[in-house]
């Protein structure tokens, strides 16, 4: 029998930001769509967003923040990314910019990435609910992966009551479209479409924004089928390792230097994952040598892993 899920009422902020700080997964209104939050500098309660939603691989998440001070905790804001900030802040709009030195992320919801996506949502609750907790909520749409993207609280219940914490009750979304995304660097980049038009963007800019289909366009973070590779060559599904090699282990393994869960446990190892591939790829180039990772299940969250572990052992041009 799965968990029950809580519901709040819409002045029940304080009780609804508790859950988060246990590590649970609160499901939230913002004024596009219900997003399904965990503490973003919790691993753990990360990992359990990918579980409740079937997510099959682990993209970079959106953060969300009450203003552009929380946000600069997080993120460097160039005065281009500034400038886009203060004009449609709060609002529909995520910017993708360098995540900031030691700002205490887990590394699942940049994906091991050195950007991070963030928005400050224009929901009353939404933003009253972030000022409460204190800290970064990470928040994918609030549905089963692939479903239809949830506008009132019935459409969560529908697809993952049971399965989450519990649910701050906003009404209903007004934009009803999720967020537009830009890539922010020396230039800006459209990487998805959502509520704030592009013409808007360029308006404010005084400039051109590229667009997907331009070919200098930066695609979309964890696209690429080498990704979130280290620099020593990674083997993956490896029953021992060889000599030259830096043993990543998963549950029981002897002679592993580093282990993603001793008991097996796959929110655990998905909590793990780029930190652990990280520190291998310290050991492994100190030592010029590989990294070899133990087999993961191919089941729930060990979909997302091994299509991460595939990824970084991808042949690289």
């Amino acid at each position: 029998m799965g968990k029950q899920t809580q519901r709040f009422e819409s002045h029940q902020v304080k009780q609804a930001a508790d859950v988060l700080r246990r590590g649970g997964l609160l499901a939230f209104a913002t004024e596009t769509v219900y997003g399904l939050g965990a503490d973003a500098c919790d691993g753990t309660a990360v990992a359990g967003v990918y579980a409740a939603k079937g997510r099959p691989a682990f993209n970079p998440l959106i953060i969300h923040l009450p203003d552009l001070a929380a946000a600069e905790r997080f993120g460097v804001f160039s005065p281009l990314a500034r400038k886009l900030a203060e004009a449609f802040w709060p609002g529909p709009l995520s910017l993708v910019v360098p995540v900031r030195n030691g700002a205490g992320l887990s590394s699942l919801v940049t994906a091991g990435l050195d950007t991070v996506a963030i928005r400050v949502p224009a929901h009353e609750g939404a933003r009253a609910l972030l000022a409460a907790f204190g800290g970064p909520v990470a928040a994918p749409s609030a549905n089963p992966s692939g479903g239809i993207s949830p506008t009132r609280m019935c459409h969560v219940l529908d697809g993952l009551d049971g399965k989450i914490d519990g649910v701050l009750d906003g009404g209903d979304c007004d934009v009803g479209l999720e967020s537009t995304i830009l890539y922010v660097g020396e230039d800006v980049a459209l990487l998805r479409a959502g509520g704030v038009t592009v013409e808007d963007v360029e308006a404010v800019l005084g400039q051109a924004v590229a667009r997907p289909e331009d070919p200098d366009t930066p695609r979309s973070p964890g696209q690429l089928a080498s990704h979130y590779a280290p620099d020593a060559k990674v083997r993956i599904n490896a029953s021992e390792a060889r000599a030259d090699e830096v043993l990543i282990g998963f549950g029981a393994v002897t002679g592993a230097e580093l282990n993603l869960s001793e008991t097996g446990d796959l929110a655990e190892a998905a909590a793990n994952l780029f930190d652990m591939l990280r520190r291998a790829d310290l050991l492994a180039r100190r030592d010029a040598g590989t990294i070899a990772i133990s087999p993961v299940p191919l089941k729930g969250l060990g979909l997302a892993i091994n299509d991460r572990l595939s990824r970084a052992a991808a042949d690289r041009d």
